[in-house]
């Protein structure tokens, strides 16, 4: 089985090559934008070109002339402009208007041939072909050394990114690891569900735990918004540099957030010995979102993800269900009555039983009870799925057991 991480590394980059650096930043960004720019405009049929090797085939070396950008460099240059046009050609096939996108933060790829990974410090590819040498700098009792340094995990391609407002360089590093495969299919699963809103707690799990402030989240969002809305007004370079510092740090703020969340649910699934997590299958959930949709549905995405490879790393699944009705079914085994009445804001009364639960709290159970019985309808293997709750777990078929002291 397969893990990957991301190894967040601040670096300490000698003074006299800070400029180097930066200049081969603004270089990659500005060839990312043409390539961007390239492919929007599409070929003969009109469509968006998401191919990077088709992309570098058309002004690779116009490109490269132009901007005397590090070959491997100019590679990803191309690379990143298509997964952007991709994820834009993703919206528009769901019905999203969508626009040019034009690139303001400064993010440069590269892969492993343009950096190079040594013991306490890297080599990185920069503009006019001479490398930046920049040491690692790690917190106490840090993970990313770990990451980093020991040799069980396996460094690959990387993102080079800069914080304007501390004036400092991070590289993410994606690294990976082999572990042996665990059957999925052990006599006894146990299953945990989780709900994601966006407002109230970012997300409610079927045993109890409330994570995350989305209303903070949120705040967030609203004062970074209005803060570029007034800066962009002005619309001064003073104004465009600070526009970037501010973005940088409320990217870093929000990567961060999330950190902190998918570490809380994956510790949650650990502590209840589950072995499967389960989201709500939220594609196209952005119908019905406010006018934060598109950064509600990142935000979504992203825990999802930062989920996914934490919980791997324990040998746990992330699955997901259809969200149908999980909001308006009494979660009660003995029930199951399902109607809109059943719910009023925080609040899940069932208009049949009478059960009254927080309403995330009733529909994170109903998520996990709905993998539980698709499983059974699906034969599974022979294993027998668990419901986590608050104080044990219930089978598929509403065995109560209680938690073990």
């Amino acid at each position: 089985m397969e893990i990957n991480r991301t190894a967040v590394v601040k670096l300490s980059v000698p003074d006299n090559r800070r400029d180097d650096l930066k200049r081969t930043m603004d270089t990659f960004r500005n060839a990312a934008q043409q390539f961007i720019n390239r492919g929007w405009d599409g070929d003969n049929d009109g469509y968006v070109i998401t191919s990077g090797n088709h992309l570098q085939r058309l002004i690779y070396d116009d490109i490269r002339e132009e901007t005397a950008l590090h070959a491997d460099l100019c590679v990803g240059a191309a690379n990143h402009a298509a997964e952007i046009l991709s994820s834009v050609v993703e919206k528009m096939k769901d019905g999203e208007r969508v626009s040019k996108p034009t690139l303001t933060s400064n993010t440069t790829v590269y892969n492993t041939n343009a950096v190079t990974y040594f013991d306490g410090y890297c080599s990185l590819a920069a503009y006019g072909g001479s490398r930046v040498h920049a040491e690692y700098v790690y917190p106490d009792d840090s993970i990313q050394a770990e990451y980093m340094e020991r040799d069980e995990w396996t460094k690959q391609g990387a993102k080079l990114r800069y914080d304007h407002q501390t004036d400092t360089y991070y590289l993410h590093v994606s690294v990976k690891q082999e572990r042996e495969e665990t059957s999925a299919e052990t006599e006894n699963q146990t299953v945990l569900g989780v709900d994601r809103n966006v407002d109230g707690y970012l997300a409610v799990t079927s045993t109890g735990a409330f994570i995350g402030n989305a209303d903070l989240l949120n705040h967030k969002r609203r004062e970074y918004e209005r803060r570029r809305g007034r800066l962009q007004q002005t619309g001064t370079r003073s104004a465009h540099q600070t526009i970037q510092s501010i973005g940088d740090a409320f990217a870093n703020w929000s990567e961060d957030f999330l950190h902190q969340a998918s570490k809380k649910l994956v510790e949650e699934a650990v502590s209840n010995g589950c072995t499967t997590i389960v989201f709500e299958d939220l594609k196209g959930i952005r119908n019905g979102m406010w006018n934060g949709s598109k950064f509600q549905q990142w935000a979504f995405n992203e825990l999802k993800r930062q989920v996914t490879y934490k919980a791997n790393a324990e040998g746990i699944d992330v699955e997901t269900v259809q969200p149908q009705y999980t909001s308006q079914r009494c979660s009660d085994t003995e029930c199951g009555f399902t109607h809109e009445d059943n719910r009023d804001g925080d609040e899940f009364a069932c208009q049949k039983c009478g059960k009254e639960l927080h309403s995330d709290y009733n529909a994170a159970r109903n998520i996990a009870h709905k993998f539980i019985q698709n499983r059974r309808k699906s034969g599974s293997g022979g294993a027998t799925y668990h419901l986590a709750l608050k104080s044990g777990t219930l089978n598929g078929n509403g065995d109560y057991s209680p938690a073990t002291v």
